[in-house]
């Protein structure tokens, strides 16, 4: 059980990553958002800065996603935001 734990908290850089995308937001427009650098927001999305839940539950906000949508991607929860911005 902790090795999948594990597992989901390295995904979590990567799913922010990709809802960003799918929004079709920039590094700059979150990290403004957080009142960090670009350069600071860019190493959350690589993981090499660990996520506090508050930092979590905020960049979920700003995504307008549900924080465990950040733990646990589903991309059909996206389809109909794809569609738009495809």
């Amino acid at each position: 059980m902790n090795d999948q734990i594990e597992i989901n908290v390295r995904e979590i850089p990567t799913t922010i990553k990709k809802i960003r995308k799918i929004k079709s937001l920039t590094q700059e427009y979150l990290a403004a958002k957080l009142h960090i650098s670009q350069n600071a927001y860019s190493k959350i999305e690589l993981g090499h800065s660990k996520l506090t839940v508050e930092r979590l539950c905020q960049i979920a906000n700003i995504l307008d996603v549900k924080p465990n949508q950040l733990l646990y991607f589903k991309p059909a929860e996206f389809v109909d935001a794809l569609r738009v911005s495809g």
